[in-house]
């Protein structure tokens, strides 16, 4: 742990789950969108949220049989 408190409220964290699509449908159906979405070269996905503090979290999943523009 680090204190920073010129960078505080400045976190991010990032997880990964095999069920990333379920778990964006659940977020979304709570009425929150994230900031960025999109699919790496490697087909990976990630979506991001951010609050008003600049915290993010992240969320990462596997890649799906049909690709997606990358937008990494």
């Amino acid at each position: 742990m680090e204190e920073d408190a010129e960078h505080a409220g400045h976190s991010v964290v990032t997880v990964f789950m095999d069920d990333f699509d379920d778990r964006m449908a659940t977020i979304a159906s709570q009425g929150l969108e994230p900031s960025i979405r999109g699919t790496y070269r490697n087909g990976i996905r990630k979506a991001l949220f951010h609050d008003p503090d600049a915290n993010e979290i992240g969320f990462g999943g596997p890649p799906i049989p049909t690709g997606a523009p990358p937008f990494l």
